[in-house]
């Protein structure tokens, strides 16, 4: 979001600015741990040794690859980003190199989330209310 409106408002990258980018990046490494934990922890990563069979079924596919790989890419778009942004020589250069790597990566985020209304790989919102 202070991409867009750095951009559009044609302000100086502030240290809000670079505050809010650092806490975009540490919520996606926690991200990424917690994914890591529960990938190993159930049975995906066991998955893996009959690839073919899951590659048919659509479900076993977006949660063996498919959702992880994205989720992985996406991490490291967050990452270099950062490091473009702080590299960035003129403030509207930071403001969009942040608008273009964290918006690249949360498209990412937002395609590999099993939202309830992908028919084949739904999950709901809040599993303790169904």
């Amino acid at each position: 979001m202070s991409g867009i409106s750095g951009i559009v408002s044609k302000r100086i990258y502030t240290m809000s600015d670079n505050r809010a980018s650092f806490l975009f990046t540490l919520s996606c490494d926690v991200q990424l741990i917690f994914g890591l934990i529960l990938y190993y922890a159930n049975s995906w990563f066991d998955r893996l040794k009959d690839l073919g069979n899951n590659m048919k079924d659509a479900n076993n596919r977006f949660f063996t690859m498919e959702h992880g790989l994205l989720m992985i890419i996406a991490w490291v778009l967050v990452h270099v980003g950062r490091v473009a942004v702080r590299k960035g020589t003129t403030p509207s250069s930071k403001h969009k190199r942040t608008l273009i790597f964290f918006g690249l990566a949360i498209l990412l985020i937002m395609v590999a989330i099993p939202w309830p209304f992908r028919e084949t790989i739904a999950r709901p919102l809040y599993r303790w209310f169904n």
